[in-house]
């Protein structure tokens, strides 16, 4: 399993979090309320589903300072 896959299974439930929040505040807050109860189910499972490429887009992001760290540390000194 590579550290990618794995960092995205990690930040996968924070970033599905995050859009059901955005997308639950969308639907309540706004005149869509009047159809929460058709629209909520929507908003579950776009929020599933569109959080697996979120958090796979997200994961080299999170590597970035220790993939740096690692190149300066292995730079020959001058």
């Amino acid at each position: 399993m590579s550290i990618r896959l794995q960092i995205s299974i990690l930040i996968y439930t924070m970033v599905q979090a995050v859009l059901f929040g955005v997308g639950t505040v969308l639907v309540l807050a706004t005149p869509l309320s009047a159809l929460a109860m058709t629209l909520m189910p929507w908003v579950i499972c776009v929020s599933a589903v569109l959080s697996a490429p979120l958090s796979w887009m997200l994961a080299p992001r999170l590597r970035a300072r220790f993939l740096r760290q690692t190149a300066r540390s292995s730079l020959p000194a001058e």
